[in-house]
């Protein structure tokens, strides 16, 4: 069967033709479709698929793994920052192995189109020591998917695939294959292979390392990694994932023929294919040119695989841009060739800075917020990551840092440790419970003088609207922590209630000790879909 996919959907079918009985994920762009696709097909077609969002990545990891351990297949996805969240885990999953097949998905942000840095996930599998696939297309995203859960159950390992946004957010046709059925349940045979007592863990360790030449084999032979020698071999070209296609984008030429002019090395599945480098070598490289998007992983590891006096060009040499996406243009400059011809729109089209909804309660309480903080001398709001991270822009202006997820509220802990007063975390209710309740802990541990602004909107409103965690319950898990019930208070953002909210916000920021306010109004953009499914 032929579907137009987008490459996060056709992973996502892939999974589920593949006997997908779990997906575990909290939501970030560019990865959040695969799960929100699982979550359509199985609204539908029930098919026993348990497809609930996770509170962080941490625990989808290890949910995931759980899953895994009683021999089911089992699918992680996540974008790149949120590695760094499942980290502890996926790291250890490499030494625990795996029962069921157990893959793991980074969608990769180069040019930081919706995130804090463009982090490169391949490095993670070079870090456990595990196989990574890289897809150069949307067809090779889903046969790749696939292939991983046999992979996975095949080495005893979890396998990290890894996407861009471009290969996660564009169309193409793709010809899915027959479904196969979700495993049976069959425990591990040795059991000692999940408990991570150094005794069992060394053992477990030695077996990864003694298993890395078959996984380098496996790279070589399985057919997804293709070298191509050129008529001019002294020129070569390694690409890997999308690089491969913004090269046969960049040479047209290159398309039409079955041997280039560039001896040419598709990188797809790694640890990279040393048989296939040496034949490169062999056949008279003199100089290699890199195109991967992302950071420079094969580049750097290709210096130490092959003779000194081949020269190795790619971003580290400044032949392509060190930061940001790839593009045609950028790999002809590389190449030494002119840009290919580009229109010129007709009007001019002028860019707009991102802004909060019209409408949005985030922007009430920013509003209450600043006019409450211009009346102490010096005060510092620590910001967080969400919708309303775009306080930080005009018209607010509101917020003074912003680093990853939770960060708001034991940056504002430390800042009070160091004297500083007001000190005033702003954080959103999925992130709150995605990642600042241990900091709370800690501020109510320390008897910290911070005030915690929790916004509120009931949803996971900067992903597309998915559930929150903690709705309904922030207030019993403030209490919960220890936070003093006479110090939880809850406001409604809207103009109206003005005079009220800053009340509180006074109030609280005069205590002396833990406060949480939590600002409650529903996203204006999950408000008008409620509406309308319960006018339908």
């Amino acid at each position: 069967m032929k579907k137009v996919l987008l490459g996060d959907e056709a992973i996502a079918q892939a999974a589920i033709d593949a006997g997908l009985s779990g997906v575990y994920a909290y939501p970030g762009t560019p990865s959040t479709e695969i799960t929100e696709y699982i979550q359509l097909i199985e609204s539908k077609q029930p098919k026993g698929i348990f497809c609930k969002w996770a509170t962080n990545e941490k625990t989808a990891m290890e949910a995931a793994l759980g899953m895994s351990y009683m021999g089911k297949r089992a699918l992680v996805c996540m974008k790149h920052v949120g590695m760094n969240v499942c980290a502890d885990a996926f790291i250890n999953s490499a030494i625990t192995g795996v029962n069921g097949g157990l893959v793991v998905l980074a969608a990769d942000d180069p040019s930081m189109h919706s995130s804090q840095n463009e982090q490169d996930s391949r490095f993670y599998a070079k870090f456990a020591m595990i196989p990574c696939l890289e897809p150069s297309n949307q067809q090779e995203a889903y046969d790749l998917t696939r292939y991983a859960f046999d992979l996975s159950e095949r080495l005893h390992e979890p396998v990290l695939m890894r996407v861009t946004t471009r290969m996660a957010h564009s169309r193409a046709v793709v010809e899915t294959t027959e479904p196969r059925l979700q495993n049976d349940m069959s425990l591990p045979k040795d059991v000692q292979h999940f408990i991570l007592l150094p005794a069992f863990a060394k053992r477990n360790y030695a077996e990864l390392v003694a298993a890395q030449p078959s996984f380098i084999r496996e790279s070589e032979t399985a057919g997804w990694n293709n070298y191509i020698k050129g008529t001019n071999p002294e020129k070569a070209i390694v690409t890997t994932g999308i690089g491969y296609n913004y090269y046969a984008e960049a040479i047209p030429e290159f398309r039409n023929t079955d041997i280039p002019e560039n001896s040419i090395l598709k990188v797809t599945q790694y640890p990279l294919p040393t048989a296939l480098i040496n034949l490169m070598v062999a056949d008279g490289a003199k100089e290699i040119l890199v195109i991967e998007e992302g950071q420079p992983v094969v580049e750097e590891l290709l210096r130490g695989m092959v003779p000194s006096d081949i020269v190795v060009k790619g971003r580290l040499t400044g032949d392509l841009p060190r930061m940001g996406e790839l593009s045609p243009d950028c790999v002809r400059k590389a190449l030494g060739l002119d840009p290919l011809p580009t229109y010129e729109p007709d009007a001019i089209v002028v860019g707009r800075p991102p802004a909060l909804c019209q409408g949005c309660g985030h922007r009430d309480m920013y509003s209450a917020l600043n006019e409450v903080a211009r009346e102490y001398p010096s005060p510092r709001i620590f910001g967080d990551i969400g919708c309303y991270t775009l306080g930080a822009l005009s018209p607010f202006h509101a917020i003074h840092a912003c680093v990853e997820m939770g960060a708001s509220v034991t940056m504002a802990k430390g800042a009070a440790d160091a004297g500083q007063h007001p000190s005033i975390a702003v954080i959103g209710d999925s992130t709150f419970t995605h990642s600042g309740i241990t900091g709370l802990l800690d501020c109510v541990n320390s008897k910290a003088n911070v005030v915690v602004l929790i916004s509120d909107n009931l949803t996971t409103g900067m992903t597309g609207g998915q559930d929150s965690a903690g709705t309904g319950r922030l207030e019993q898990i403030c209490a919960g922590i220890g936070v003093e019930p006479e110090h939880i208070r809850v406001v409604v953002p809207l103009p109206k209630n003005m005079e009220e909210i800053k009340a509180t916000l006074r109030e609280e920021i005069d205590y002396n000790g833990v406060s949480v306010v939590i600002a409650r109004r529903e996203c204006i953009q999950t408000l008008k879909r409620h509406l309308k499914a319960a006018k339908a």
